[in-house]
């Protein structure tokens, strides 16, 4: 058996792992309260140092990220619907450079699921992501631009079971069909190097995915959240795209908050290589709804 094949069986007896929890448990556990429930929180974070006749050296720098999350759940007795949106941008300044992207996302995502009072239940899903400005690849010399708005954008729809622990651990797996849409830059993200006579500016693929959500309480005002995205194609199932993001989020004051993200992909449509990042910020958080 495949390495990636077995990764999506695990994924797969996630759902059923608790399963042991024991019936009266079940009974005990509070029943989500009916209708619309809203949430917005926009965060600020801005980092700065100047220097001036600093004899062990630095240079001048500013860094500033914007972000706003908004979900917005219904839930009725037969069903619930929960839709969610994130948007995050920041750019930094080093010495004499000019200002460089930091990060850039936008992705929203919506997921119906209809209540069959069982351990898991079936469910329909859909997403898409891009980003704002123009990105580029940089040199000790030049910047190459190797994206844009809508180039690439990814869209996902999906159609399987899903289980949910309380609060903790959400998890589903079914069949999903990927679109990657891009234009000037279709020969990075969408074309494939098989077909020598045209770019394709346009892939689609049908495959199996798994998305598990994972949120524990470390402390009284410190959560960590990790999301586990996989997808494979079945005309390549041994290769799986993976999306990985871990978040240590701590509020050391009413509006002050500080954030560890550490995020893994892994796209060999993209590269071969896997892609890490790493980001701690300070900054301004505040709820809205």
């Amino acid at each position: 058996m495949y390495r990636n094949e077995l990764l999506y069986v695990l994924c797969g007896l996630l759902m059923f792992v608790f399963s042991a929890v024991s019936q009266d448990a079940e009974k005990e556990k509070e029943k989500p309260k009916l209708g619309w429930h809203n949430e917005v929180i926009g965060g600020l974070n801005l980092t700065q140092a100047a220097f001036d006749n600093w004899a062990q050296g630095g240079e001048n720098n500013i860094a500033w990220q914007l972000n706003l999350n908004a979900k917005s759940v219904l839930e009725q007795q037969k069903y619930s619907w929960t839709n969610t949106g994130k948007l995050a941008f920041g750019k930094s300044k080093i010495g004499d450079q000019e200002s460089r992207k930091s990060v850039d996302e936008i992705r929203l995502e919506t997921v119906y699921t209809y209540k069959l009072n069982l351990y898991v239940n079936p469910y329909a899903s859909a997403y898409g992501e891009t980003q704002l400005a123009k990105g580029y690849k940089y040199t000790d010399t030049t910047q190459i631009a190797i994206s844009n708005f809508f180039d690439p954008a990814y869209f996902v729809q999906s159609i399987g079971l899903g289980y949910s622990h309380k609060e903790i651990i959400k998890t589903r797996l079914g069949a999903a069909l990927k679109e990657t849409l891009a234009d000037n830059y279709a020969l990075i993200y969408s074309d494939d190097p098989e077909t020598t006579a045209d770019i394709e500016k346009s892939r689609v693929e049908l495959g199996a995915e798994s998305v598990t959500d994972l949120s524990v309480k470390l402390a009284q005002n410190m959560l960590f959240t990790s999301r586990l995205e996989l997808f494979s194609a079945f005309d390549a199932f041994n290769q799986t795209d993976v999306r990985w993001d871990n978040i240590i989020a701590a509020k050391v004051a009413k509006y002050v908050e500080v954030n560890f993200n550490l995020r893994l992909l892994y796209d060999r449509d993209i590269s071969i290589q896997r892609q890490l990042k790493q980001a701690l910020a300070v900054g301004l958080t505040y709820t809205f709804l």
